[in-house]
Parts: structure tokens; C-alpha cells; sequence
């Protein structure tokens, strides 16, 4: 029985494990489609983007230095990182870089319309597909649910947050558009329209 029971747990677990992956994948998709379409990026990538401009650094590298340097403000607030965590970290910059190189820059305003808000959606179906594998959050999202914990409301920590780092980024040289707002205000529903349909468990959010 015992053994029954480890070989369900690794499958789950192994089931778990490409979901996580594949949802980092279609995330980093996702943003890339958006900034390529050059109406904007969202808050965090214009963070992101500015500084690989004033540093020369690509995109995808300044996100995976970025996550990591969050992790270490986990510490104060007695976060633990998961295995999900920790990929989150390092798969959605590595996949970016390569999607930035991959997708096309198009000139048509309808193209990058559609393209932007593509992005949106496909953002949002990626984060459905990690946040459900259950495997840890990544680190701007247990950022926020550590200073819940110290009695500050996500929606207050989350705004305060994002609007700190879409300043800064666009004050470095980040793209600021329309389909910043746009992303800023469609992918939380999104989200909460994906996750429940993807989620392998009802996740702890």
C-alpha cells in the first residue's frame, strides 16, 4: 500500500512538474508577444527593460537576476521557496530571451493590437497552469504574500509594488504604452478565469 502510494506522488508530482514548466514556458511566451508588439510593456518589464537598457544586459537576464534578488527579501519575511519557486526564477528569463529573438516586430497597429492582447491571454493562461502545479509561487508573487502576512493587503502591496517598479523602469527607458494598462487590468481576471480550470488542487493563493 505504502508503495502504492509513493508511486501516486511521484507521478502527481512529475505531473506537476511539467504543468510548472510548461506554464513558465507560455508566460514568458506571453510577455514577450506583448513587449515585441511595442504598445507597452507590462509593469514589471518595463522594470525589466530599462534596466537592460542603461546596462546592456538582455531582458531575459535582468529577469532572472531580478527574481533571484527578490528571493533575498523572502528572508525579513520568513518565505520559504518551492521547486516551483526557484524554476520560476530562472526558466521564464532564459525562455524570454530566446522568444524576443523568435517573434516578429510587426509595423501594422491592428497586428499589434491583437498581438498585445494575445500576450495578455497567454500570460495569463501560463500563470493559471504554474500557479496551479502547486509548486511554490514565483518571486514577485510571494513578495506579496509575505507582507500579507505582516498585515499589509496584497491588493495595497501589489499596487504599491508595481507602481514603484513601473516608475523606475520607466524612468530608466522602459516602454510605457497602452497595453501596460491593458495587462495591469485584464490579467487578474484572466487569471482567476484560468487557475480554477487548471489547477491540479485548489491552490492556497
Amino acid at each position: 500500500m505504502q508503495g502504492l502510494e509513493q508511486l501516486e506522488f511521484r507521478d502527481r508530482l512529475g505531473r506537476r512538474l511539467i504543468r510548472c514548466l510548461s506554464g513558465l514556458a507560455i508566460f514568458a511566451i506571453g510577455i514577450s508577444m506583448q513587449m515585441n508588439a511595442n504598445l507597452g510593456a507590462p509593469p514589471w518589464d518595463v522594470f525589466h527593460q530599462g534596466v537592460s537598457n542603461q546596462t546592456g544586459i538582455t531582458i531575459g537576464r535582468v529577469i532572472v537576476i531580478t527574481g533571484f534578488v527578490l528571493l533575498f527579501f523572502w528572508i525579513p519575511l520568513k518565505q520559504k521557496p518551492g521547486l516551483g519557486t526557484i524554476l520560476n526564477a530562472l526558466e521564464i528569463g532564459l525562455v524570454a530571451d530566446i522568444a524576443l529573438e523568435i517573434i516578429p516586430e510587426p509595423s501594422n497597429l491592428f497586428v499589434r493590437v491583437a498581438m498585445a492582447g494575445g500576450g495578455i491571454v497567454v500570460v495569463a493562461l501560463g500563470t493559471g497552469l504554474y500557479i496551479g502545479s502547486a509548486l511554490g509561487p514565483g518571486p514577485r508573487d510571494g513578495l506579496m504574500t509575505g507582507l500579507a502576512k505582516r498585515g499589509i493587503p496584497i491588493r495595497v502591496g501589489r499596487t504599491a509594488i508595481e507602481v514603484a517598479v513601473l516608475v523606475t523602469g520607466f524612468l530608466l527607458g522602459g516602454q510605457v504604452g497602452i497595453a501596460t494598462f491593458a495587462f495591469a487590468l485584464g490579467v487578474g481576471p484572466l487569471v482567476q478565469f484560468f487557475l480554477p480550470r487548471l489547477a491540479m488542487k485548489k491552490p492556497t493563493i
